[in-house]
């Protein structure tokens, strides 16, 4: 294990979160975008991502920080009876983005927290190493 494992730790924490404030103000961005004659609604958007490990000659299995699988697409259907909209199917149906703003307000705000959170474990990680660099240097 390396001295700097903690830095990327954190510094995959930070991609990620700052990948999920994208993908949320994506969502947000179109949260109107309805079907249209010419075009689909829009669906709503998320970051999939899991632990990445690494395998280390001594230690086995090791956490070197998060990595990001995919954006997945919302497939929902949110249908709204208009007969009259020039894009409305046989049964008088449109398609609305499924884009639901409370939730997207919630995921922005842990997204915000995290950021923060892994910010703060990286300045403690720093503060650690500086004091471990002015104890060698005596």
């Amino acid at each position: 294990m390396s001295i700097f494992n903690g830095l990327q730790i954190n510094a995959s924490g930070l991609a990620l979160e700052r990948l999920k404030l994208d993908t949320v103000s994506t969502n947000i961005a179109n949260l109107n975008t309805n079907q249209t004659r010419n075009s689909a609604a829009y669906h709503a958007k998320s970051v999939v991502f899991s632990e990445n490990m690494k395998t280390s000659l001594n230690n086995g299995l090791t956490s070197s920080g998060v990595k990001v699988l995919g954006i997945d697409e919302n497939l929902d259907r949110n249908l709204k009876y208009d007969p009259t909209n020039e894009a409305a199917d046989a049964n008088g149906y449109v398609e609305q983005s499924n884009v639901n703003l409370s939730d997207e307000m919630v995921n922005m705000i842990q997204a915000m927290r995290t950021y923060e959170a892994n910010v703060s474990a990286q300045e403690a990680n720093k503060s650690i190493l500086t004091k471990a660099l002015a104890i060698s240097k005596n």
